[in-house]
Parts: C-alpha cells; structure tokens; sequence
C-alpha cells in the first residue's frame, strides 16, 4: 500500500528547516511568524513546516505526544494484523471448499 501524500522533502531538509526554525524562533514576533518565514525559504507550505517542528518537539520530549518512532512500530503492527486477517480469510475459505468438495466426491467402499 503506497501512501497518499508523497514525501517531496528529503529527511536532511526537514531537519535543517527545523534546526533553522529553533535557530531564529526568537528573532520573530511570533512562532507562526518564524514558520512562514522559514517556509518560504526552503520552498513548502507554512503548515507542512509547523507539523514538522511539531513532531520534532515531541521526539525530543518539549512537547506531548506519541513518538515517532512508536507511532511508525504501531503503524506497521496494524499492517501486520490487516495482512494476517486476510490471510486468516483466505485460509477459512480454502478449508471451506476443500471440506464441500470432499462431501461431494462419492463414497468408496
């Protein structure tokens, strides 16, 4: 499953637009100020900018929240449980058809 959003940033720009916006937050009025203006220069959308700066809080204990790294772990146990339960599926309905179809082969004595 691929995901929805593409990620046009590489990692190493995320974490210098973030260390840029903790480098001049107090160089603005306000922190939306110090994200627009950081935003334009590396060329994304302010809130893409503000959620990076979000999570890099949370990462580094500033802020509450769930970590990346545990929300990436839980992410992928959920697309092993999904790719389990299909499978559970798959497996109940072979058994199915293979118990129907000894039922219907003829008795030998």
């Amino acid at each position: 499953m691929t995901s929805k959003t593409t990620n046009k940033f590489a990692p190493e720009v995320r974490e210098r637009a973030v260390r840029m916006f903790f480098n001049h937050e107090r160089d603005h009025p306000s922190r939306w100020a110090t994200v627009v203006s950081i935003a334009e220069k590396i060329g994304c959308v302010p809130r893409t900018l503000h959620e990076w700066v979000k999570k890099a809080e949370v990462n580094s204990g500033k802020r509450s929240g769930v970590l990346t790294k545990v929300a990436d772990k839980v992410k992928a146990l959920e697309r092993e449980v999904r790719e389990l339960r299909q499978a559970n599926q798959m497996l109940r309905k072979a058994s199915a058809y293979f118990a129907q179809a000894e039922l219907d082969r003829p008795f030998r004595r």
